[in-house]
Protein backbone atom coordinates (compact mmCIF):
# COMPACT_ATOMS: atom_id res chain seq x y z
CA UNK A 1 0.00 0.00 0.00
CA UNK A 2 1.40 3.57 -0.92
CA UNK A 3 1.36 6.41 1.23
CA UNK A 4 0.06 9.59 -1.44
CA UNK A 5 0.57 12.83 0.44
CA UNK A 6 -2.44 15.57 -1.64
CA UNK A 7 -1.10 19.28 -1.39
CA UNK A 8 -3.95 21.27 -3.25
CA UNK A 9 -3.86 24.93 -3.43
CA UNK A 10 -3.95 27.91 -6.27
CA UNK A 11 0.09 28.29 -5.86
CA UNK A 12 -0.28 31.93 -7.56
CA UNK A 13 2.46 31.65 -7.56
CA UNK A 14 4.26 28.66 -6.24
CA UNK A 15 6.91 29.51 -3.63
CA UNK A 16 9.74 28.44 -1.22
CA UNK A 17 7.65 27.43 2.04
CA UNK A 18 5.56 25.39 -0.15
CA UNK A 19 8.42 23.25 -1.76
CA UNK A 20 9.55 23.21 2.00
CA UNK A 21 6.66 22.06 3.24
CA UNK A 22 6.08 19.23 0.39
CA UNK A 23 9.87 18.20 1.17
CA UNK A 24 8.83 17.99 5.10
CA UNK A 25 5.57 16.24 4.58
CA UNK A 26 7.65 13.41 1.88
CA UNK A 27 10.58 12.69 4.78
CA UNK A 28 7.58 13.11 7.91
CA UNK A 29 4.93 11.31 6.34
CA UNK A 30 7.42 8.78 4.97
CA UNK A 31 5.58 9.27 1.66
CA UNK A 32 5.63 7.02 -1.45
CA UNK A 33 4.42 10.44 -3.59
CA UNK A 34 3.06 13.96 -3.18
CA UNK A 35 0.56 15.06 -5.62
CA UNK A 36 0.99 18.60 -6.37
CA UNK A 37 -2.85 19.83 -7.37
CA UNK A 38 -3.05 23.37 -8.80
CA UNK A 39 -6.93 24.40 -8.49
CA UNK A 40 -9.05 25.18 -11.66
CA UNK A 41 -11.88 27.41 -9.75
CA UNK A 42 -11.44 27.71 -6.29
CA UNK A 43 -15.06 27.87 -4.70
CA UNK A 44 -13.24 30.34 -2.02
CA UNK A 45 -11.54 32.56 -3.62
CA UNK A 46 -12.97 35.90 -5.07
CA UNK A 47 -9.82 37.45 -6.80
CA UNK A 48 -9.16 36.89 -10.34
CA UNK A 49 -6.38 34.15 -10.25
CA UNK A 50 -2.92 33.91 -12.60
CA UNK A 51 -4.52 31.73 -15.33
CA UNK A 52 -4.59 27.71 -15.16
CA UNK A 53 -1.79 27.47 -17.43
CA UNK A 54 0.68 29.86 -15.73
CA UNK A 55 -0.02 28.59 -12.28
CA UNK A 56 0.69 24.85 -13.80
CA UNK A 57 3.76 25.96 -15.17
CA UNK A 58 5.50 27.39 -12.07
CA UNK A 59 4.51 24.24 -10.11
CA UNK A 60 5.91 22.04 -13.31
CA UNK A 61 9.31 23.81 -12.69
CA UNK A 62 9.30 24.36 -8.85
CA UNK A 63 8.89 20.42 -8.45
CA UNK A 64 11.25 19.52 -11.01
CA UNK A 65 14.24 17.09 -9.83
CA UNK A 66 12.28 15.53 -7.21
CA UNK A 67 10.47 11.94 -8.36
CA UNK A 68 8.51 11.66 -5.79
CA UNK A 69 6.75 14.83 -6.40
CA UNK A 70 3.95 14.59 -8.91
CA UNK A 71 1.92 17.25 -10.81
CA UNK A 72 -1.74 16.34 -11.11
CA UNK A 73 -4.12 18.25 -13.45
CA UNK A 74 -7.29 16.67 -12.30
CA UNK A 75 -8.87 20.29 -10.88
CA UNK A 76 -7.75 22.05 -13.60
CA UNK A 77 -9.86 19.58 -16.36
CA UNK A 78 -12.32 19.20 -14.13
CA UNK A 79 -15.36 21.86 -15.27
CA UNK A 80 -16.82 24.39 -12.54
CA UNK A 81 -15.35 25.14 -8.56
CA UNK A 82 -12.85 22.69 -7.51
CA UNK A 83 -13.85 20.89 -4.23
CA UNK A 84 -11.36 18.84 -2.36
CA UNK A 85 -13.95 15.85 -1.83
CA UNK A 86 -14.01 15.89 -5.82
CA UNK A 87 -10.61 15.76 -6.01
CA UNK A 88 -10.06 12.92 -3.55
CA UNK A 89 -13.43 10.66 -4.71
CA UNK A 90 -11.67 10.80 -8.36
CA UNK A 91 -7.98 9.98 -7.28
CA UNK A 92 -9.02 7.14 -4.64
CA UNK A 93 -11.46 5.38 -7.66
CA UNK A 94 -8.54 5.97 -10.08
CA UNK A 95 -6.03 4.44 -7.31
CA UNK A 96 -7.92 2.38 -4.78
CA UNK A 97 -6.07 0.66 -1.71
CA UNK A 98 -3.64 3.61 -0.84
CA UNK A 99 -3.14 5.80 2.05
CA UNK A 100 -4.10 9.17 1.88
CA UNK A 101 -2.47 12.13 3.75
CA UNK A 102 -4.18 15.69 2.73
CA UNK A 103 -1.80 18.97 3.42
CA UNK A 104 -3.52 21.47 4.44
CA UNK A 105 -2.69 25.23 5.76
CA UNK A 106 -4.22 26.48 9.42
CA UNK A 107 -6.62 28.53 8.08
CA UNK A 108 -8.32 25.96 5.70
CA UNK A 109 -7.73 23.36 8.81
CA UNK A 110 -9.76 26.55 10.75
CA UNK A 111 -12.60 26.89 8.03
CA UNK A 112 -12.41 23.09 7.17
CA UNK A 113 -16.56 23.55 8.41
CA UNK A 114 -17.78 24.65 5.49
CA UNK A 115 -16.12 22.99 3.24
CA UNK A 116 -18.96 21.06 0.90
CA UNK A 117 -19.66 16.96 2.59
CA UNK A 118 -15.92 17.43 4.98
CA UNK A 119 -17.32 14.91 7.44
CA UNK A 120 -17.19 12.36 4.28
CA UNK A 121 -13.43 13.76 3.82
CA UNK A 122 -12.31 13.41 6.94
CA UNK A 123 -13.09 9.67 6.71
CA UNK A 124 -11.24 9.51 3.57
CA UNK A 125 -7.79 10.54 4.33
CA UNK A 126 -4.94 11.54 7.64
CA UNK A 127 -5.04 15.53 7.41
CA UNK A 128 -1.38 16.74 7.44
CA UNK A 129 -1.73 19.93 9.06
CA UNK A 130 1.02 23.30 8.34
CA UNK A 131 1.47 24.75 11.61
CA UNK A 132 2.74 28.85 10.60
CA UNK A 133 5.35 29.77 13.44
CA UNK A 134 4.28 30.56 16.98
CA UNK A 135 0.44 29.68 15.75
CA UNK A 136 -1.40 26.88 17.21
CA UNK A 137 -4.42 25.60 14.50
CA UNK A 138 -7.67 25.97 16.06
CA UNK A 139 -10.01 24.16 13.95
CA UNK A 140 -14.05 24.21 14.38
CA UNK A 141 -15.54 23.07 17.75
CA UNK A 142 -17.68 20.63 14.99
CA UNK A 143 -14.40 19.43 12.92
CA UNK A 144 -12.83 18.38 16.47
CA UNK A 145 -16.55 16.47 17.01
CA UNK A 146 -15.46 14.04 14.07
CA UNK A 147 -13.02 11.23 14.37
CA UNK A 148 -10.27 12.02 12.29
CA UNK A 149 -6.35 12.15 12.27
CA UNK A 150 -3.70 14.61 12.05
CA UNK A 151 -0.34 14.98 12.25
CA UNK A 152 1.81 18.62 12.43
CA UNK A 153 4.08 19.82 9.68
CA UNK A 154 6.43 22.99 9.85
CA UNK A 155 5.92 25.40 7.81
CA UNK A 156 7.72 28.71 6.33
CA UNK A 157 5.87 31.89 6.71
CA UNK A 158 5.87 33.11 3.26
CA UNK A 159 2.64 34.11 1.47
CA UNK A 160 2.15 34.28 -2.06
CA UNK A 161 -0.22 37.55 -1.38
CA UNK A 162 3.24 39.27 -0.24
CA UNK A 163 5.36 37.73 -3.46
CA UNK A 164 2.12 39.56 -5.73
CA UNK A 165 2.47 42.61 -3.79
CA UNK A 166 6.50 42.41 -4.04
CA UNK A 167 6.01 41.90 -8.28
CA UNK A 168 3.62 44.80 -8.56
CA UNK A 169 6.47 46.91 -6.44
CA UNK A 170 8.86 45.99 -9.56
CA UNK A 171 10.91 44.74 -6.06
CA UNK A 172 12.85 41.24 -6.02
CA UNK A 173 11.33 38.13 -5.24
CA UNK A 174 13.92 35.98 -5.60
CA UNK A 175 14.75 34.88 -2.22
CA UNK A 176 11.31 33.90 -2.19
CA UNK A 177 10.55 31.65 -4.79
CA UNK A 178 12.46 28.91 -6.80
CA UNK A 179 14.72 30.39 -9.61
CA UNK A 180 13.32 29.28 -12.22
CA UNK A 181 9.58 30.52 -11.06
CA UNK A 182 11.09 33.81 -10.45
CA UNK A 183 12.03 33.50 -14.21
CA UNK A 184 8.91 32.52 -15.55
CA UNK A 185 7.06 35.19 -13.97
CA UNK A 186 9.29 37.92 -15.25
CA UNK A 187 8.92 36.44 -18.82
CA UNK A 188 5.66 35.99 -18.54
CA UNK A 189 4.71 39.66 -16.91
CA UNK A 190 2.67 37.72 -14.00
CA UNK A 191 1.36 40.04 -11.24
CA UNK A 192 2.41 43.39 -12.57
CA UNK A 193 -0.18 46.03 -11.46
CA UNK A 194 -1.82 44.06 -9.35
CA UNK A 195 -0.94 45.65 -5.77
CA UNK A 196 -3.14 45.45 -2.99
CA UNK A 197 -5.76 47.87 -2.42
Amino acid sequence: MKRIGLFGGTFDPVHNAHVALARQALDGLSLDELRWIPAGQPWQKARQLAAPQHREAMVRLAIEGEPRFVLDRCEIKRQGPSFTLDTVRELQARTPDQEWFLILGQDQYAGLHTWRDWRELLGRVTLAIANRPGVTPEPHPDVLKVVHRMVPLPMMDISSTAIRDRVARGEAITDLVPPAVARYIDQNALYQGTLRS
